[in-house]
């Protein structure tokens, strides 16, 4: 994205959330009220204004937060009657993306299709000129006093609209790109750039309304290695002024310019060609003076033209050193990107590829704005390059929490040209011992940057080893490989300088505010630089503890500790199933688990292992498991080995080489790798955090209990590994293998590992299984015998459970057996049978009275007819006897008695008898 004949330079394209009104031109303004008062002078009649003839705009804000939204026309004095003002919406409110705000109904309404809405926020992605709001200025270098030659005009290098991106200037002024914005709410700008030229300083920080710069991040843009990258900074609510500033060095320039230096040319040592010979470069002339590159930041360019570390308390980005805002502190270390001379911390040398003996000779030579390896005596020397460090000094917070193993970091940028299999050595001793290896590159590598985790607080020297072949071969073929380090930065280094202040918290006394350290577990207000605990169940970033977002969320079935430095599990999970919830209850998994893959060999054939050492739950996420490397100590006496190198972690790796092989009594450990520093999560799910758990590594016979698997992270960032390695351990229930289990690998990749970076585990034991409850066992009930009944309570087949409840003691209740309920039966029927008897006779008797009863009324009947007294009562008359002879039509068994009583019965009541006389007259 350059123009053709110049260099490279810093370009922008701007995305910012905001509330920001719309632009009104003054000119635009001027015509507007000069057409409204030539209609006015006409006389013109006005109209009612209508609703496309006008729009709604918004008061500004008062002091309560709340305004008036108001009708204004487009032209003024074309029509009258506009709606009258009506309370607006609070001045914080605000409409997400993909929505407007209706001004009608003061409502957040949906885009239409085809369109576009950033909500908050204002995007500038046209450059065709300067936007409204921005500005852009340019500035001299600063010059020393006594300089008095006419310095270049800066006033054409400013930042210049180019279609569809902003650029920088490409000479040596500072040019400034401004953006001021008043937030209504906190929001965030985001750009992006386009930075390869390195001969550029290039750097953008937020000023607030006080002027003072929220620096807490660095604010010196990183080289851009492919192509435009994206950035984006928070914005606090209220003023914020954007800087966008770069200045250009030209560490060759033939031009004077402010602060000279004296070029010196020689030849590089050893030197290996000759200058005799024809065709032969000559070595230029001494003595010209060029422009003083830039000292680096933290540093401050003296009047001897060298270059000093600024005093505490100050931040320098390499010209002058500033002091700190108040609430704020130094954040100290070292940052090399421009090499002018080697740093008085840095030594160079060679070691040689025969005898491994050191040269007298430089290693390597400092070229501006990189460092890169000098010739050396032959193909297959060592280019040493040692960056000494006396000690760290952490966060407080960091050095209260016992498992937070990062202290520092370095982060370098290196790039590799070869035109054989070379190799880049990265190593790294502590408190003066054998240096280690922790990472190699072979061949040609681009531009890349590489990250180390600082562990110990301790001295450590840090080495670059570059060795263009590993044969030695008479002659020079591969002179024109080298290694380059472009820049090279240490964090929280003891007595450093800084590029920059971050904030820190306010601790009030009698003399002021001073800064001081925040208790573990604290996080730091911006606006008030007071310390505030983070809620449950959340960890702290200890090297950025600022704000509320500095509180990361535990992942599932983790908590935190109680400094909020890491999230672990405590041993025990539960999950809610459709039918019952599962409880486990991991303690018996606590203690650490190692486990051997099975043996490989090296190219000679020697056998080793890789073993690996788990550390599950508990413990308070202390980290309980350990991999030792006793190589360098395999000599020292039993029990002086406590100078070997070891790491602790969740889950670790390291390669045992058998006695057999090393003809020791005891077996050689190794290359100690850390799988999981940290507990993203524990779930059912294969799927957490971007690490998958493939069901298909570790088949399971029975799908009744799903695995619960733990999922972790480390810190350590290889080559391969561009994220950090991570881990999961599934846990699996089986009542077979006591506790603690057995650990296995998967069958597909027998390193524990099928890509390199992510390693499976499969822990089987019965300790895995949830806790029992009542959906585990049945109750059996027995048959009732001699009055007794018992019921028996079972596990359920097969028993996945283990713990929890016991099973319920054997009850026993009373029952009636088969015999008793037999004689009940016969018991019963006799009664009913003698109770149906007593009744039949019963009725028949009552029959029999019935039956006497009519004859009586057939033969007052007869006697009334005869002219005989009326009976006075057709009841048995006292003294008369039942036992009369009673005349029947016919004679009935007792049966056909019974049917007849039963069935002669009229509607009305009565009975129908038929009865005749003793004369036999049936006339009745």
């Amino acid at each position: 994205m350059a123009r053709a004949g110049s260099s490279l330079h810093p370009s922008v394209r701007i995305w910012e959330r905001s509330e920001r009104p719309p632009a009104v031109f003054l000119l635009l303004l001027l015509l507007l009220w000069a057409g409204a008062a030539f209609q006015v002078a006409q006389g013109t009649e006005l109209h009612a204004c209508k609703e496309s003839e006008y729009h709604y705009e918004y008061t500004a804000c008062d002091s309560l937060g709340s305004r008036w939204r108001v009708a204004v026309p487009h032209t003024p004095g074309l029509c009258t009657s506009l709606p009258d003002p009506v309370k607006g919406t609070e001045c914080s409110f605000s409409c997400n993306a993909g929505e407007f705000l209706d001004m009608k109904d003061q409502s957040c309404k949906p885009c239409a299709k085809g369109r576009y809405s950033l909500g908050t926020g204002i995007r500038f992605d046209e450059w065709d000129e300067l936007p409204h709001g921005f500005a852009t200025l340019a500035t001299n270098m600063e010059i020393d006093e006594d300089f008095t030659e006419s310095s270049e005009n800066c006033t054409s290098s400013t930042w210049v609209p180019l279609g569809d991106y902003i650029a920088s200037n490409t000479d040596e002024c500072t040019a400034t790109l401004i953006y001021a914005v008043n937030l209504k709410q906190s929001g965030t700008v985001s750009f992006e750039y386009l930075y390869p030229d390195t001969g550029i300083i290039f750097e953008f920080f937020v000023q607030n309304d006080q002027c003072q710069p929220n620096i807490e991040d660095s604010r010196w843009m990183k080289t851009t290695e492919k192509g435009w990258q994206f950035h984006s900074v928070d914005l606090n609510r209220g003023n914020n002024v954007l800087y966008w500033r770069t200045t250009a060095f030209s560490v060759w320039s033939k031009i004077p310019k402010p602060v000279l230096t004296q070029l010196m040319y020689k030849w590089a040592e050893p030197k290996i060609c000759s200058e005799d010979l024809a065709g032969a470069v000559k070595l230029p002339a001494s003595g010209m003076k060029t422009l003083c590159p830039p000292c680096n930041p933290g540093f401050f360019k003296t009047n001897t033209s060298t270059c000093e570390p600024c005093p505490y308390g100050s931040f320098s980005n390499g010209s002058g050193c500033i002091n700190c805002p108040a609430g704020t502190e130094p954040a100290l270390g070292f940052e090399y990107k421009w090499w002018n001379t080697l740093p008085t911390n840095m030594e160079t040398t060679v070691l040689s590829g025969i005898n491994f003996e050191y040269k007298g000779m430089a290693g390597w030579e400092v070229a501006g704005d990189h460092i890169y390896t000098a010739a050396g005596a032959s193909d297959n020397d060592f280019m040493i390059l040692t960056l000494v460090v006396p000690g760290f000094s952490p966060p407080h917070s960091v050095m209260a929490d016992t498992e937070n193993k990062e202290v520092a970091r370095i982060t370098f940028v290196f790039e590799t040209v070869c035109s054989v299999n070379c190799e880049l050595y990265f190593m790294v001793g502590m408190n003066s011992r054998t240096n280690t290896p922790v990472e190699t590159w072979k061949g040609p590598k681009g531009k890349q940057s590489y990250t180390y985790i600082i562990e110990k607080n301790s001295s450590m020297s840090f080495t670059w080893a570059f060795q263009r072949t590993t044969f030695h071969e008479t002659g020079r073929k591969y002179t024109n490989d080298v290694a380059k380090l472009y820049s090279i930065n240490v964090t929280n280094v003891m007595d450093g300088v800084a590029s920059y202040c971050r904030i820190c918290a306010l601790e009030s006394s009698d003399s002021g505010s001073s800064c001081t350290s925040c208790p573990a577990g604290h996080y730091i207000n911006r606006n008030s630089g007071a310390c505030y605990p983070c809620p449950a169940n959340t960890f702290l970033r200890a090297h950025q503890p600022y704000g509320i977002q500095a509180c990361v969320p535990c992942g599932p079935g983790t908590q935190s500790n109680k400094i909020h430095s890491l999230c672990f599990n405590d041993c025990t999970f539960s999950i809610i199933n459709t039918a019952r919830i599962f409880n486990y209850d991991f303690f018996a998994l606590a203690n650490p688990l190692s486990l051997s893959g099975g043996p490989s060999f090296t190219s000679k054939g020697l056998k080793y292992f890789h073993h690996f050492t788990l550390s599950l739950c508990g413990h308070q996420g202390k980290k309980m498991a350990s991999c030792t490397d006793n190589v360098t100590d395999i000599r020292i006496p039993e029990g002086d080995s406590g100078f070997s190198k070891s790491i602790t972690s969740y889950a670790c790796q390291s390669v045992i080489i058998p006695p057999e092989v090393t003809g020791y009594k005891a077996g050689v450990s190794s290359q100690p790798v850390s799988l999981a520093d940290r507990l993203v999560g524990v779930t059912t799910n294969m799927n957490l955090d971007g690490i998958i758990s493939p069901a298909d590594l570790f088949p399971s016979e029975t799908l009744r209990l799903p695995d619960v698997i733990f999922f972790y992270r480390s810190n350590e960032v290889t080559q391969s590994c561009t994220s950090g390695r991570s881990t999961t351990v599934r846990v699996r229930c089986n009542p077979l293998k006591p506790a603690p289990g057995s650990l296995s690998l998967p069958v597909k990749c027998s390193d524990g590992t099928c890509d390199g970076c992510t390693f499976h585990f499969l822990l089987e034991s019965m300790a895995a299984c949830p806790l029992c409850s009542s959906f585990d066992y049945h109750a059996i009930i027995s048959s009732c015998v001699a009055g007794i009944q018992r019921t028996t309570y079972v596990w359920r087949e097969p028993k996945l459970c283990t713990g929890g409840i016991s099973l319920p003691d054997q009850s026993v209740t009373i029952c009636k057996t088969m015999d008793f309920w037999l004689k009940v039966g016969i018991s019963a029927g006799t009664c009913a049978a003698i109770l149906l008897t007593v009744m039949t006779c019963y009725f028949w008797k009552k029959n029999q009275k019935l039956e006497y009863k009519y004859s009586k009324l057939v033969m007052n009947a007869t006697l009334k007819d005869c002219d005989l007294p009326a009976a006075d009562s057709c009841a048995i008359m006292e003294g008369e006897d039942v036992e009369d002879d009673l005349i029947f039509t016919s004679k009935k068994s007792l049966f056909g008695k019974i049917r007849s009583f039963t069935s002669k019965r009229t509607p009305d009541g009565f009975d129908s008898v038929p009865l005749k006389t003793s004369s036999g007259d049936m006339d009745m």
